[in-house]
């Protein structure tokens, strides 16, 4: 038997003017004749978890169960997903819905509890002058099967809130994140996709490097065109189709970048007091209807 297939080291990387960009597992990145799971190139277990702020539409509401368009029904390998959930059919045999849950440790506080409680379901200090509460279940995981990756987990959000920016007091620790690394160290969430792409691919090592290439250029991909080009030449053609998509993934990523940094963000106005300031009545019937 002849193995005469070229290969490539799974730690290549493509380089041009002082950056440096990650390449997708490729065909060529597999040596002949190895199982992928032994080697470098083996899959990695991932976990997200993905929070809805504003919950979703089931059957505990005034209008009654006939209202759901969330909960899955039946049981077993049968069971049937939701209006909001049928996008998800072709992936069903994968998935497995659990019901009947429920967060005590955020009753009495719906929204300044429910965010940090999501994942910990621990009912927060508020006697305490800083943080206090449990790690949350992302860093439990992130402790197990994160650590051999670069970020063992990175904590994202679509927006910012102008009531995140005007909270004070130990709401900001329980309302502004969903994840503690432990029971005082709650970890920022970032909203800025520029800041979120850097940490993921890099642009530069110093502040001082970052902003000269970004003087420089818009498009890390831009800056390694001739590497990327003499890549391709030497793969199949599998591996190009490969390539081609997740060159054109990150393109798609960055025009998405630009424009989001582009925003004129100046109009943006924090109220003086903080959102939601209601007497007791009017806060007790508040928490009453988003309970409900």
């Amino acid at each position: 038997m002849f193995l005469t297939r070229k290969h490539l080291s799974r730690r290549t990387v493509l380089k041009g003017a002082g950056v440096t960009l990650a390449l997708p597992l490729l065909d060529a990145m597999i040596p002949a004749a190895t199982a992928l799971a032994q080697t470098a190139a083996g899959p990695k277990m991932r976990m997200g978890f993905f929070y809805i702020p504003h919950g979703a539409i089931m059957g505990n509401t005034s209008h009654g169960p006939d209202m759901d368009r969330w909960t899955p029904s039946g049981s077993g390998a049968d069971f049937k997903l939701s209006p909001i959930l049928a996008s998800l059919e072709p992936y069903k045999r994968y998935m497995t819905s659990f019901g009947n849950l429920q967060n005590n440790a955020m009753v009495g506080g719906v929204h300044s509890l429910a965010p940090a409680t999501w994942l910990s379901g621990t009912k927060p200090d508020k006697s305490s002058a800083g943080a206090s509460m449990s790690t949350t279940l992302d860093q439990v995981v992130a402790r197990n099967i994160g650590q051999n990756t670069t970020l063992p987990s990175l904590e994202v959000a679509s927006e910012t809130t102008q009531q995140a920016a005007a909270c004070s007091g130990s709401a900001c620790f329980y309302n502004t994140t969903l994840s503690f690394r432990d029971a005082h160290s709650p970890l920022p969430m970032e909203f800025n996709p520029r800041k979120v792409f850097a940490q993921l691919f890099g642009e530069g090592d110093t502040p001082e490097e970052r902003a000269a290439i970004a003087t420089q250029t818009k498009s890390l991909l831009d800056r390694i065109g001739d590497r990327t080009r003499g890549l391709q030449r030497d793969l199949g053609a599998s591996d190009r189709v490969v390539l081609d998509n997740y060159l054109e993934t990150l393109r798609e990523i960055e025009r998405r970048v630009q424009l989001a940094s582009s925003r004129d963000l100046s109009a943006i106005k924090v109220p003086e007091a903080p959102i939601g300031e209601l007497d007791e009545a009017n806060q007790v019937e508040h928490e009453r209807r988003c309970e409900q």
